[in-house]
């Protein structure tokens, strides 16, 4: 089922270039991504997933992965 925001083939080629690119880009680089990484961009690109909903989600996976956020009690 596609949501109001999915993006459209021609946006999704676009995105999908942008990511090879900035992937070469990182290889050069010596910091290419994890297959684990590659994989969550394919599966947004197959699945059509907006710039906005995949920054959700990448965001979503950062806070779980840094764990609950220092007390603030001094």
């Amino acid at each position: 089922m596609a949501d109001d925001d999915d993006l459209s083939a021609d946006d999704l080629a676009a995105a999908k270039q942008r990511r090879l690119e900035a992937m070469a880009l990182a290889e050069i680089e010596g910091n290419p991504l994890m297959l684990a990484d590659i994989e969550i961009f394919e599966m947004y690109e197959r699945e059509g997933w907006s710039h906005e909903r995949r920054r959700a989600d990448l965001t979503a996976r950062a806070q779980r992965l840094a764990g609950p956020a220092p007390s603030q009690d001094a």
